[in-house]
């Protein structure tokens, strides 16, 4: 879920003035999983904007301190979450470890780096959800240590059926700054894109792994 709906269309405007996010519905992308997509989101760019990053770090603290108070540690997932994850921790005053998607080959074959003890309560910053596959893989390496997870905070969620049901059974509390369907109301309101390129993007995300491009009418 979002945190609040003021702050997630915030958070999708400024995503989409520094093309964190991209929407192409005539010039779709393809995706690691093979996925053709309309949209693309890289929030690592957000870095390279101060006030922009300076917003999402303030926000998710936010986040933190209201649902969850102070935790002992905060995690981040690598490699995408590592950064905005640094400064999470950094705000609050608080240690960080980040945690690899599988343990490493080599010298102390660690997945979770960072000094991490049994029982401490961790909060895991992610920077994008998409299935959420990888994100609570990552939590299942906490998890398998005795650690406490008490939820998940990330910058932004495609809405995914299939991630709302597999975060479900994994019983992980998930709040984001932003999601699809504010990403979709923001992008109508500053006339970024046109009702036949939202109708577009609203098919893509009922069943993504099907999706068939079919070119639009210009969005200008």
């Amino acid at each position: 879920m979002i945190f609040d709906k003021n702050t997630a269309k915030k958070t999708a405007e400024l995503l989409l003035s520094i093309k964190a996010i991209k929407l192409q519905p005539d010039e779709p992308f393809t995706w690691a999983s093979g996925w053709n997509s309309p949209i693309y989101c890289d929030n690592r760019v957000t870095l390279s904007y101060v006030p922009i990053r300076n917003y999402i770090r303030e926000n998710l603290v936010k986040i933190i301190s209201d649902k969850y108070g102070k935790p002992d540690v905060i995690a981040g997932v690598a490699t995408g979450a590592i950064a905005i994850g640094v400064l999470v921790a950094q705000e609050m005053g608080l240690p960080f470890i980040y945690i690899r998607p599988e343990p490493k080959k080599h010298g102390r074959k660690n997945q979770i780096e960072g000094h991490l003890d049994k029982s401490q309560n961790v909060v895991v910053v992610e920077d994008l959800i998409s299935t959420g596959k990888s994100s609570l893989n990552a939590v299942k390496a906490l998890k398998d240590i005795d650690v406490t997870v008490k939820g998940m905070v990330a910058i932004f969620n495609y809405g995914f059926d299939i991630a709302e049901d597999n975060f479900k059974k994994a019983n992980v509390e998930l709040t984001t700054l932003s999601n699809y369907e504010s990403l979709l109301e923001q992008a109508m309101d500053s006339h970024y894109i046109n009702e036949k390129y939202r109708t577009t993007l609203s098919d893509w995300r009922k069943n993504p792994s099907e999706w068939n491009h079919t070119k639009t009418e210009s969005k200008n």
